[in-house]
This record gives C-alpha cells, structure tokens and sequence, in this order.
C-alpha cells in the first residue's frame, strides 16, 4: 500500500471510530429526560425518523459526492497536501472523539434550530472543554478541511464548505447553557474561547 493509501485507510478508519462513539451517545441520550431547550422545539431530536432520514441524507450525499476532483497535481505539491491534511484531519478527529468521551451521558445532538440539554445537566469544563467552549465543533471543522487535502474528493468539498455552519449550532447550545446555568456559564465564557485557543 503507498503512503497515500495508508493515510487514507487510517482516516476512514478513525472517522469511522468517531461515527460510532457519537451515534452511541445519540442513542443513549434519547433515552435521558429532557431539560432545558433552546430555538424551536425538540421533540424530534427524539424521533428514530429524524435520524434514520438524516442518516440516510449524510451517506447518501458522502456516496454520490465520492468522486475525485479533476484537477492535476504534482506529485511534490500532493505530498504537501497529504501533509497538511494530515495535521489537520487525525488531530481534529482526535479532538472529536475526546470532546465527545469527556462529555460522556451530557452529550446529545443539536441543530442550528434547536439544541436540547437533559434534567439534571452538567456544565463539563475539563479536558478539551478548558481548552475551547466547543472543541467537538473545532475538531470537526479541522478534521473537513483536512479531508479535503487527503481525498480530494466533491464530498469533501460538501463537508468542508459546510463546516463553518457548525457556529450556528454552537450559537443555539450557548442560549440553552447560558438559561441553565445563568452566572456559571458566564464566568465560563470569559475563561474559555469559543473554537480556536488562546495562544
């Protein structure tokens, strides 16, 4: 296998790893009482139809967008990109998987249109959460970029134009923290950026 193919074997297979610890912690938090809601209402978060439906929106674009971008590279500039790629993709998955194990049963989905705490929610400010208010958010932001540069493909292109819209979702989960935990989360936010560290 070349260089190439090891980097991308490895990133699918890392990525697969993230897949798996979040949906977990999706299917087990639909399974907690809900608390506080931010933005319109979240039942549907709920709902074994939103994620079959969103699930199957996910990988069906992921499969039909897999298809290489027609441009022509130099194999000394597609080293670099599998360079950068990779300082992008395996630390921002890394990050990911981290955010979502520290959060433990406080992780849930949300959307930019609502974001749904549990009964007796925790504020986590540990770990990667002393770092960034959102580093599951940054590690996913990084991780499409650099799968842009390792795999070149029009999915990539897809994930990594819509990455930023993560900060709308962050934006929603802030208003439902903030009502929560009132003086707690404020105090919180002056300490801690919201995606990228204080250097």
């Amino acid at each position: 296998m070349t260089l190439e193919g090891t980097i991308q074997w490895l990133g699918g297979l890392l990525a697969y790893t993230a897949l798996g610890i979040v949906l977990y912690g999706v299917w087990r938090g639909t399974r907690r009482q809900s608390g506080r809601a931010a933005g319109l209402a979240c039942g549907w978060l709920r709902s074994a139809w939103f994620y079959l439906a969103s699930s199957a929106l996910f990988f069906g674009i992921a499969y039909l967008g897999w298809v290489p971008l027609p441009w022509t590279i130099t194999p000394t500039a597609r080293c670099w990109m599998l360079a950068l790629g990779s300082l992008l993709f395996f630390p921002g998955m890394c990050l990911i998987i981290w955010g979502r194990l520290v959060l433990g049963k406080n992780y849930f989905v949300s959307t930019g249109f609502g974001a749904q705490l549990f009964k007796e929610h925790q504020l986590i400010t540990i770990g990667p959460y002393a770092i960034v208010r959102h580093p599951m958010y940054a590690g996913l932001m990084f991780a499409a970029w650099g799968a842009l540069l390792i795999y070149a493909t029009w999915t990539t292109v897809y994930f990594a134009i819509f990455a930023p819209f993560l900060m709308m979702r962050a934006r929603r989960e802030e208003q439902a923290l903030a009502a929560e935990f009132g003086e707690k989360w404020t105090e919180y936010c002056r300490r801690v950026p919201t995606f990228f560290p204080r250097i």
